[in-house]
């Protein structure tokens, strides 16, 4: 009796190769210096002949290439290291904001090859007036990716708002936009990025989530849980735990800009009162210093804050003073319930970091029940007021990373 063949015996053998590929791409990604297909074999456990036929996939692929042998002094010929191709396919990251549009791409080493920002107060201007705005920084994007010699493979939206896992943006109340359904709305335009299996071509996310994911991937050696605060017009938050991103059961924690910090205080946008928005948004610290109204269109608010801060100006001061106290009493809030040991201020917080810092640290060291004994650490971000463009670009070369099959599939 003859046996019958194991009819999954293909997938298995298919699937073992996506295993490898993630492996090996993976562990050249994460090496502190360009490692040898020796040295991937020893760290993989994989054998060399293996090894060295996955690399030869990835190099030609234009995801891997190798780098110049570092001098040596023994015996023998120096090992060519393994580094990410810088000259293969790239992310797109996109960002609609209450005052500006932004895009970035980033290619695979993780380097940022393209940033543009269009300043424009876009809470007059309907949810397809903005995208149309943002299609046509995205083709000038990928226009330049082009000229580079990079492939875009997918794209990532940054909004501020509640967005769901179809992309909808169920509310982003400082821009006035409610359940706009992104993906529909940008397939009248040019495609953004080139179709590659496996990778989306857009994925829309909330801006302080990217910020947060930008921040942990720009600092490889930082904390792998912290509170990302992302300081524009709106505020919102990036929680990251362990190393990841905490989204919450329906992908919508972080709106800390809708926490109260004075609950018979202002009204707010969103409908509730004396949310942390209506005294630590830009607009608030704006009106604070005696700059409501006033145009600033060659630069951002807070660069013009940091600079009154910085010549002393009293009405500045003071504004940032209450802002970082306001700042302070929702972060501790926050502190207490996650258990969290740093705080990171992104967005235009950065930039206002050396005023924000001192009363934010003040209201914590008080209202943190553990500030005696595990002191919290307050800091600006890496990323600055790029964290979510440039994450949202990252984010997609990760997804690269983690799984290259899709990717080698259409090269090859």
């Amino acid at each position: 009796m003859t046996r019958p063949a194991a009819p999954n015996s293909a997938v298995r053998q298919g699937s073992l190769r996506e295993l490898n590929l993630a492996v090996v791409l993976g562990r050249i990604a994460a090496a502190p210096r360009p490692p040898s297909r020796a040295d991937v074999a020893a760290a993989t456990g994989l054998t060399r002949a293996t090894v060295s036929a996955v690399v030869d996939d990835l190099i030609s692929g234009r995801l891997v290439t190798e780098s110049d042998p570092a001098p040596r002094t023994g015996a023998g010929r120096p090992a060519r290291g393994l580094v990410l191709a810088d000259n293969g396919p790239a992310g797109l990251g996109l960002e609609v904001n209450v005052d500006y549009l932004a895009a970035c791409v980033v290619d695979l080493a993780g380097r940022v090859r393209h940033h543009t920002v269009r300043r424009a107060d876009l809470r007059p201007a309907s949810p397809a007036d903005a995208l149309t705005r943002l299609a046509r920084l995205a083709a000038a994007a990928r226009a330049d990716a082009e000229r580079q010699g990079l492939t875009l493979a997918g794209a990532a939206l940054a909004v501020p708002g509640l967005v769901d896992a179809a992309g909808l943006v169920r509310l982003a109340p400082n821009l006035g936009w409610r359940d706009v359904a992104v993906p529909e709305l940008l397939a009248g335009h040019p495609p953004l990025v080139e179709p590659v299996p496996g990778v989306p071509p857009l994925v829309v996310e909330n801006e302080a989530n990217l910020a947060a994911l930008g921040e942990l991937h720009a600092a490889p050696d930082g904390p792998t849980s912290f509170l990302h605060v992302s300081g524009e017009v709106g505020i919102g938050a990036g929680i990251v735990l362990d190393g990841a991103l905490f989204r919450g059961v329906r992908g919508w924690s972080g709106e800390i800009g809708h926490l109260p910090v004075e609950p018979e205080g202002r009204p707010c946008r969103c409908g509730g009162r004396g949310c942390l928005e209506q005294y630590a948004g830009q607009e608030a610290v704006l009106a604070a210093a005696g700059l409501a109204g006033v145009d600033l269109p060659a630069d951002t608010a807070a660069a013009r804050l940091a600079d009154l801060a910085a010549a002393d100006d009293p009405a500045a001061r003071a504004a940032l003073a209450e802002a970082g106290r306001a700042l302070g009493v929702a972060v501790a809030g926050v502190v207490n319930l996650l258990d969290l040991d740093t705080v990171v201020l992104g967005g235009g917080y950065a930039l206002l970091a050396p005023w924000l810092r001192p009363p934010v640290l003040a209201e914590v060291s008080q209202r943190v029940l553990t500030a005696a004994w595990s002191p919290v650490t307050v800091r600006p971000s890496a990323l600055g007021p790029e964290a979510a463009v440039v994450g949202a670009a990252g984010s997609v070369v990760r997804r690269i990373v983690a799984d290259p099959v899709g990717w080698l599939g259409r090269a090859g």
